[in-house]
């Protein structure tokens, strides 16, 4: 058995062997990041291919933005991002992974110090492994700790944090990090991936919502979520952007996003802020499912429900689905082991009676 192998077997053995499965359209989605419904929207794709049949784009950028692949569009998009989100510069990215690569890999230097939230997304961990700086994690969450850290930081200290979690659906405590960074001369890195679209004037975030636009270093804003699109941004100021531009390879050596995914963007922020009830939708769905499993209880759409153990997670999201629920295990490694659990995405288009009656399966598989 060659060394390949052996690992596949590793993981067959552990019932954690990741595989491409197509979705269950069938099914009531309690799975996917489109919390707004956006992805699913006829009236914002009628939008978006009614603005892109009126001009004349190519299919393709063509190339990098340093060579054949920057645009009038693009930049126009740039502007119209900064003054959505309310920062000096934006920059636009094919994804938020590849954005977050760019930020860390680039702008903490040699002799600087990046202390991350230790439940970062991995985007966020692998542009610091990339970066020549010193990487350190603090405890999710945990000001003091942070702050032991800070006060041994050398060089320029950067913070990195995400203002929604992924896994667990809870939220950074953004107010107190911005203050603490502030008095340690720390620069804060904000990761929006889950909370733009869904927060914030017309989808433009958490910070923004909580006014800390002033007080954060950059913030990385991801539009294949909550927005129901693709594509990323790096808000920041003009050097920050200037910086990546020169010095971030995940910029300088990729293909720039073409003109659809670019009117995209726009479309769907516009689409939004004429629907503000999408946001308000989906976080009275948040609080409904509060209501009725206080144990699992998040700010956010994103709802934890910890299982413990491969088989009995897969075994538990399996029953779901047959039930008729898409709702997905998520396993170790991606989780450490020990907490594996169910991930329950709420979406706007989810209707109370459907998320009782999860709610309520829910209960009689966990014994309540």
């Amino acid at each position: 058995m060659d060394s390949l192998e052996q690992k596949l077997e590793e993981r067959r053995k552990k019932n954690s062997l990741r595989v491409l499965k197509e979705s269950n359209t069938y099914l009531l989605d309690f799975s996917s990041n489109d919390y707004l419904g956006l992805a699913r929207s006829e009236k914002l794709k009628k939008l978006i291919l009614k603005e892109y049949e009126s001009g004349k784009y190519l299919n393709g950028s063509t190339g990098s933005r340093l060579i054949t692949g920057n645009s009038t569009l693009i930049q126009k998009t740039e502007e119209y991002l900064s003054e959505k989100f309310r920062f000096p510069a934006c920059l636009v990215f094919n994804s938020g992974y590849m954005a977050n690569l760019a930020i860390f890999s680039s702008i903490p230097q040699r002799g600087d110090t990046i202390i991350y939230d230790e439940l970062s997304h991995a985007c966020i961990k692998d542009g610091c492994r990339l970066s020549l700086a010193k990487r350190i994690p603090f405890l999710h969450n945990n000001l003091e700790d942070l702050e032991r850290k800070l006060r041994t930081a050398e060089g320029q200290a950067y913070v990195a944090c995400e203002s929604v979690y992924s896994m667990d659906g809870d939220m950074a405590p953004l107010g107190e990090l911005s203050e603490l960074c502030q008095s340690y001369n720390a620069r804060l890195i904000v990761d929006e991936a889950h909370s733009t679209g869904v927060w914030g004037e017309a989808g433009a975030g958490l910070v923004n919502e909580l006014g800390l636009n002033n007080s954060v270093f950059a913030v990385v804003y991801t539009f294949g979520k909550g927005m129901g699109i693709h594509g990323a941004a790096v808000a920041s100021s003009q050097s920050a952007k200037d910086f990546l531009i020169n010095f971030s390879r995940p910029f300088i050596y990729t293909t720039a996003p073409s003109a659809f995914e670019l009117i995209s963007i726009q479309c769907a922020f516009d689409y939004l802020k004429t629907h503000p009830s999408l946001q308000l939708n989906v976080l009275s769905k948040s609080k409904l499912f509060n209501q009725q499993l206080a144990e699992f209880s998040t700010p956010s759409p994103i709802k934890s429900v910890l299982i413990g153990g491969n088989d009995k997670t897969k075994a538990l999201a399996t029953e779901l689905q047959v039930a008729g629920y898409d709702v997905r295990p998520i396993l170790s490694p991606t989780v450490k082991e020990g907490t594996e659990r169910l991930r329950i995405c709420l979406h706007s288009f989810n209707s109370e009676e459907e998320i009782i009656l999860l709610c309520d399966q829910l209960k009689r598989h966990l014994g309540q």
